[in-house]
């Protein structure tokens, strides 16, 4: 019979990940496939293991670079009280606020569009490597612009009394019940305005926040307090999380909000990726070259997961 140790030093809490969590990221990459139409879906279905694991790149680039970290966020009230007043053109953002406002409090609508022309010029070069990075990334970032978490400065309830909120939102929920999730989200849609649509994605986060945050409190106020949190094992080290019973009280009090967030972002990332390759012209993507990654490449891979691995990540935690 195994012995399991029970140590202080030992009992974590798995309250703490990356954004969406590496779960969820991949789940909506993968899903986002299916809503490309018939010039595009086969390239990507090929792809399929690419995309899909290459989803979090971004999340480990926060181990190794400074300024990945202000890419998948944006702390709406470090700018503005009300998030219309914040310029949507990031060259308005940037000479009214300064980079160094921009890197400490978030720039990810912006980055999704860098991200979008970067695609755009990936496709028109007929660069399949480079489609497909710029692809996963992508998804990446779109997904997290979904996360009302990801768009203030109480990004973990840590203002609040309501610390580990954001992986119990992003993480925990989608891991429990997301097999039971309709994600049947239909095709994707072009976007006249990438800009604009990334702007759209963040106000309706936005939007949403004051209902994550006064649910949960709520929630808290009601729920026995021996029943919040459960532990489960993991090499031989004791995890604490939230509960399912915790969880899928809080999700039925959301009214599946997690689930529409999750839905709007596989739709959105294929939409994005279909109007990129529409603005390259539509490029014939059934004989492209397949393009190898550069000795410099996978070195730059290598040390990316070596220094997450590692776990000592680059500026905040969320």
């Amino acid at each position: 019979m195994k012995r399991l140790t029970i140590l202080p030093l030992l009992i974590i809490p798995l309250l703490l990940c990356t954004s969406w969590g590496f779960f969820a990221h991949r789940r909506i990459n993968q899903l986002a496939i299916f809503t490309l139409p018939d010039g595009m879906v086969s390239f990507y279905k090929q792809a399929n293991k690419y995309i899909t694991d290459h989803a979090v790149d971004p999340d480990k680039r926060r181990y190794i670079d400074t300024l990945e970290a202000p890419r998948h966020y944006l702390d709406v009230e470090d700018y503005e009280k009300n998030i219309d007043s914040i310029p949507e053109k990031f060259e308005a953002a940037l000479a009214k606020y300064g980079q160094k406002k921009l890197n400490a409090s978030g720039i990810v609508p912006w980055q999704i569009q860098r991200t979008y022309y970067s695609l755009v010029k990936a496709f028109k070069m007929h660069d399949s490597l480079k489609i497909l990075k710029y692809s996963a990334e992508l998804g990446h970032y779109i997904g997290d612009a979904h996360v009302p978490l990801h768009t203030t400065v109480n990004h973990n309830g840590q203002l609040t009394n309501q610390v580990g909120l954001h992986a119990f939102w992003e993480s925990r929920i989608p891991e429990l019940f997301a097999g039971n999730y309709n994600f049947l989200v239909g095709k994707a849609v072009y976007l006249n305005n990438p800009l604009k649509a990334a702007w759209k994605i963040v106000k309706h986060s936005h939007g949403l926040l004051d209902t994550v945050l006064r649910f949960e409190a709520e929630l808290n106020s009601s729920f026995p307090s021996d029943q919040k949190y459960s532990f489960s094992e993991r090499n031989n080290t004791v995890m604490k999380q939230y509960s399912s019973a915790y969880a899928k009280a809080y999700q039925d009090k959301t009214k599946g909000m997690i689930e529409k967030q999750m839905r709007s972002a596989i739709l959105m990332t294929g939409s994005f990726w279909f109007s990129a390759w529409v603005d390259a012209g539509q490029p014939e993507l059934k004989n492209l070259i397949k393009t190898a990654p550069t000795l410099e490449d996978k070195k730059q891979q290598e040390l990316e997961n070596k220094k997450y691995k590692e776990g000592r990540i680059i500026g905040r935690e969320f």
